[in-house]
């Protein structure tokens, strides 16, 4: 299967992969994206082959022979309704990473899903106005150390804490920000603080406020190396603070870009 749209660079072909001399390519763009230590790299050749092999989504973004984005991804449960994505990742800028995902999104209707999942570090602010505004995604959990401790350029060794996110293939948000339309949220006047951001820190404000905001860093990469320590505060306080309310029953209903994660609780604490 191969994909143009409107929506993307329209130099770009995205398709999938079937060969191990593909396969061997996207290998090495994953590596250059995460640069892992021996033995943390996030795919490798032979399940990729497997992954193609048995009707799996394992598709490269090219732009003349060059593939410069590449995603992988996987049914899950319930069977019929879910495709899991795996690894998602591009190496130039201009819209490839979102045509990547619209791609994915036609493939998995077109089998007849309804869901696609996938899970991110929440930390990434970047990545959290990809998968909720351009994308229309939402989260549904919070995992603690979900891979466990990662080495390479993006993670740090730092733990991997991550939500999990659902994204409603047909309904009106994913086919809004299909053709464009940013999904965005506003804070509420009557939000109340729960993280801010002071300097490199987070600012851990108790609010027992029906809707509350959670901030975070502005780039988590660069923190992890000019200030670690800051940046694992920031790990600690995100879990707490995010981590908690989902585990009593909050939902995240958008981001704000300016004041972070929007949360609402269902019912008040006493």
């Amino acid at each position: 299967m191969e994909s143009t749209s409107l929506m993307q660079p329209p130099d770009l072909i995205i398709r999938e992969l079937h060969t191990l001399d593909e396969f061997a390519d996207m290998y090495v763009l994953f590596n250059r994206v995460w640069q892992p230590e021996p033995g943390e790299e996030p795919v490798v050749v032979a399940q990729l082959h497997a992954l193609a092999h048995t009707e799996n989504y394992v598709v490269g973004a090219y732009l003349g022979n060059a593939m410069v984005g590449a995603s992988v991804a996987f049914f899950g449960a319930p069977i019929g309704e879910v495709l899991h994505s795996h690894v998602t990742a591009t190496i130039v800028d201009g819209g490839v990473g979102f045509a990547l995902k619209q791609h994915q999104r036609t493939w998995a209707v077109e089998r007849g899903l309804s869901r696609i999942t996938w899970t991110y570090d929440p930390l990434i602010r970047r990545n959290t106005y990809f998968n909720m505004v351009k994308l229309g995604a939402r989260p549904e959990g919070y995992r603690v150390n979900f891979y466990g401790n990662v080495d390479d350029a993006v993670n740090q060794h730092d733990e991997t804490d991550r939500l999990l996110m659902n994204w409603c293939l047909t309904g009106p948000k994913a086919s809004a920000a299909a053709l464009g339309v940013p999904i965005l949220r506003t804070a509420p006047g009557d939000a109340q603080v729960a993280i801010a951001a002071v300097g490199d820190l987070p600012l851990v404000r108790p609010t027992d406020a029906a809707t509350v905001l959670v901030d975070i860093p502005d780039d988590i990469a660069a923190l992890r190396v000019r200030n670690p320590s800051a940046a694992r505060e920031w790990r600690h306080a995100v879990r707490d603070v995010l981590g908690g309310l989902l585990a009593d029953g909050a939902t995240i209903t958008g981001f704000d870009p300016m004041a972070g994660f929007i949360v609402q609780r269902h019912t008040t604490r006493s």
